[in-house]
């Protein structure tokens, strides 16, 4: 995993190379073991590489084809890359390295951009091509890793970071007011906003080219097409399917040259995903609990049920306990390290550190399952609250009643988001937005200020933001809300997450849930997962099921006291701890940009 950097200037431009250093030196945490800066007329590369594959500095990049042609910088892993460097060899392919950044220089240099369908992976990467004079930047279906163009006066900035781009010195930091009132609303930024007018996220599954310091998007894959395939056939054993395309996913997710972790929580999504690695071939397994004395004692303490589960298995394990004085005292650097305001992430910063601390440079997580599998108690309540508003909708004088409880429980909560209660529930999109947000759109004023708001909130519609966000949604509200979860929460919130947080610790994070060629095996049978509650289906993968205690648990979810930690600093209790520790966020975040 690593750190891109590309500059593409209009002809004549002066390079801004001092600028551009800063903006690479602002990503040695995503790869302190190597660094590399390339630059001819017009265009710069530049990289900063954690090792993974082939360890040897003759994988260090910028990498250039072996005719020269095309340099590439890159971020990622293409876990399928040597069966792709055996069909190249059976061409004639001759290679330097045993590394995966090769393989797709190599590929694209006879292939080009019909390349990525091959790529099973995450990744993010720029190659010039010196004799056209232009560049092909491409980022994987789901948008695990991330890259941003800016614009600037000279040209065009291509990076891995928001930060590293303004740390150039190139690139305004004038206000994204849609994007902007869009975290306030949902806690997250969502693609292809950014905090920033000028910086735009290339959007995930998406290709450009870009020539004489202009842009040219597309996509190429569209992950939420996977709500809409057309169903197996009623004979097909969906548990013995997802079993064989979980192993192959697991299977992809540890090729490595460096030992690769796990991070362990007492909940179903990762201790399947342990058993299934042992399953696969991991020996010595390592993997770390999180634990917060607040929760001692409590259901919301995984670490017993961790640490049982881990001795029972074999595996090496480290509860690592997280306090208040160190959440404060890390707090400053956690802020700069996010890099767009975040609601959440600060859980996976900690596995992370904690990750880093044993040695690790690979962490797989269980991140996605919830989504993948329907875990959320959202799947439950959502299509019944919609049933439920559809019958009241033919009761006389009934929806007036809800209107006036959601404006009672809106009083009562001191949540002006209830008041909507009316509305919000009439379609799969307002229900999804009530539950996930944040501030209510009437509350943007007292956050953004009242111009900004007013400008942000021009023409916003709750159904039409998250189609944007989504596309068009099923017919079936749980499939809808599958779609949803895994486009926008997933994507906007968990992924981008999980890249500042572990990277912040030159570390890399998997994430075998989240994944596109598990995502094809699996969408003909989606409409049968309802019929699994509870995950049972990711439960009963491995060939040694989970044991009831674990399936039974009810979900606590990736937590971290914040709130409580927050309340003792502000003196005061929090009912709306999330809101309330965003207003205190965004100024540090601005103050630390």
């Amino acid at each position: 995993m690593c750190g891109i950097l590309a500059w593409f200037g209009a002809d004549g431009t002066d390079v801004p190379l001092d600028g551009l250093h800063a903006a690479l030196e602002r990503m040695r945490r995503r790869g302190p073991d190597d660094s590399g800066f390339w630059h001819e007329d017009g265009v710069v590369l530049g990289h900063r590489r954690l090792a993974i594959l082939d360890l040897d500095h003759r994988a260090a990049q910028p990498m250039f084809s072996s005719c020269g042609r095309y340099g590439i910088v890159y971020n990622g892993e293409i876990y399928n890359f040597r069966q792709l460097r055996d069909e190249l060899g059976a061409r004639s392919v001759i290679f330097r390295t045993t590394s995966d950044t090769e393989v797709i220089l190599e590929l694209f240099a006879r292939e080009g951009e019909a390349m990525l369908p091959k790529l099973q992976g995450m990744f993010a990467f720029v190659i010039w091509d010196r004799a056209e004079k232009r560049a092909f930047i491409a980022r994987d279906a789901y948008g695990i890793k991330p890259l941003y163009i800016a614009r600037c006066a000279g040209g065009l900035l291509v990076g891995s970071q928001v930060r590293a781009l303004l740390a150039s010195g190139q690139v305004s930091r004038e206000a994204d007011l849609g994007g902007q009132a869009k975290f306030w609303m949902l806690g997250s930024v969502p693609e292809p906003h950014t905090w920033y007018r000028d910086i735009e996220a290339l959007p995930a599954g998406h290709f450009g080219w870009i020539e004489s310091g202009r842009s040219k998007v597309r996509r190429w894959c569209d992950i939420a097409q996977a709500w809409h395939s057309e169903p197996a056939p009623a004979k097909v054993d969906v548990q013995e399917c997802v079993r064989a395309a979980l192993l192959e996913s697991v299977s992809r997710h540890q090729v490595s040259d460096v030992p690769v972790g796990l991070f362990l929580s007492g909940g179903i999504d990762s201790c399947a995903l342990a058993r299934l690695m042992m399953e696969t071939g991991a020996v010595d397994l390592q993997c770390i609990t999180l634990a917060y004395d607040e929760f001692a004692g409590q259901h919301d303490d995984e670490a017993p049920v961790a640490a049982q589960f881990a001795a029972r298995n074999g595996m090496q394990h480290v509860v690592r306990r997280v306090g208040e004085h160190e959440f404060f005292e890390d707090l400053p650097r956690i802020v700069a390290a996010m890099d767009q305001p975040s609601v959440d992430g600060i859980n996976t910063w900690y596995a992370s550190k904690a990750a880093a601390e044993r040695g690790l440079k690979v962490v797989v997580s269980g991140v996605g399952g919830d989504e993948l599998f329907m875990g959320y108690s959202s799947f439950r309540r959502l299509p019944r609250l919609l049933a439920m508003r559809r019958l009241a909708g033919m009761i006389p004088g009934a929806a007036a009643g809800i209107a006036s409880l959601g404006r009672w429980k809106a009083k009562r909560s001191g949540n002006p988001r209830w008041r909507h209660l009316g509305d919000w529930t009439t379609t799969i999109q307002r229900a999804w937005w009530l539950t996930r947000g944040v501030f209510a759109p009437e509350e943007l004023a007292g956050v953004m200020g009242e111009e900004a708001a007013r400008e942000a909130l021009s023409g916003f519609d709750v159904d039409g933001c998250v189609d944007g966000i989504s596309g068009q949604l099923p017919n079936d509200p749980k499939l809808a809300l599958a779609q949803i979860e895994s486009t926008a929460y997933l994507r906007n919130q968990l992924l981008r997450d999980s890249d500042w947080a572990s990277m912040d610790h030159s570390v890399e994070l998997r994430t075998p849930l989240v994944d596109t060629t598990l995502l094809q095996a699996l969408s003909p049978l989606f409409p049968r997962f309802a019929m699994h509650p509870g995950k049972r289906l990711l439960a009963h993968a491995p060939s040694n099921p989970l044991p009831t205690e674990i399936v039974a648990r009810s979900k606590t979810g990736f937590g971290i006291p914040i709130g409580r930690w927050m309340a003792k600093r502000w003196s005061r209790p929090v009912s709306r701890w999330a809101a309330a520790w965003t207003k205190e966020l965004v100024p540090l975040y601005e103050s630390s940009a």
